[in-house]
């Protein structure tokens, strides 16, 4: 499998940055142990760091997207990026719900470093995942279970069948694809524009890298991508699944204000 950026994504956006990590053993990942807990607490506290520090807006990640949302013909306010999405919500609740223990904690790496992050479902993405602009052939699946086509020339995550398991780039993710209590191998990606996107995605993956193996995922690939290194290749291990169909969800990249 892959993920990839086509080039006129990196045209159009050269200070683009992204980590991408293939992992399995997603049904044996564990959420209640004691040092998953502290590492959700220490997250949750530079999330409320941040909260107290400025407003999304503000946050250099966030203004990034939402000048990039402009640049797209996007109104920012409409249309969100996940991390801010996320992190408006949890400021208005102080709390999220929980979804499946892989997704949540994404949700609170996400808001604790202000950066998008997506995870698909590996056996519901044929072949693997392009970023680049819609020709308005794709097909969305939305949570409701209605079916859309994105506007040509919309930055979508597409796969070799036509599927788009991401709309509006970092906005919403398609429910074909979303983490579920089958899903056992998954696409993790976190991309940034701001200018220190690099340094930041190093400190997220060493987060995740610590942290995923620690619930009892096992990371098969990971890569970061950049002007010079722009695709992950990655495959399973015959065994690492059995399930075979090709086909992504509510993930971080969910419906609405969850990513």
């Amino acid at each position: 499998m892959y993920f990839t950026h086509a080039d006129p994504v990196w045209n159009a956006h050269p200070r683009l940055r992204a980590v991408t990590l293939a992992v399995d053993g997603v049904l044996g990942m564990t959420s209640g142990h004691e040092s998953g807990r502290e590492r959700r607490e220490a997250l949750t506290a530079r999330v409320e760091e941040r909260l107290a520090a400025a407003s999304e807006s503000a946050m250099p990640e966030i203004a990034a997207w939402r000048e990039a949302f402009s640049r797209m013909g996007l109104k920012p306010t409409q249309y969100r990026c996940a991390s801010e999405a996320l992190l408006r919500r949890y400021r208005k609740e102080r709390n999220l719900p929980g979804f499946h223990p892989l997704v949540d904690y994404l949700n609170v790496v996400s808001m604790a470093f202000a950066i998008p992050i997506a995870v698909f479902d590996c056996d519901k993405v044929t072949d693997g995942i392009t970023v680049r602009h819609a020709d308005g052939s794709e097909v969305h699946r939305t949570f409701q279970g209605e079916t859309e086509h994105p506007a040509p020339e919309e930055i979508v995550f597409t796969d070799a069948a036509g599927h788009a398991h991401s709309r509006r780039w970092t906005f919403r993710q398609s429910a074909l694809s979303v983490v579920s209590k089958e899903t056992d191998r998954a696409l993790i990606v976190a991309e940034a524009l701001h200018p220190t996107a690099a340094e930041d995605l190093a400190a997220l993956e060493r987060e995740l890298t610590a942290g995923l193996p620690e619930a009892g995922v096992r990371i098969v690939a990971a890569r970061r991508i950049d002007t010079t290194d722009r695709r992950l290749e990655f495959s399973y291990e015959r065994g690492d699944s059995e399930r075979g169909d090709s086909g992504r969800g509510d993930s971080v990249r969910g419906d609405e204000e969850t990513a």
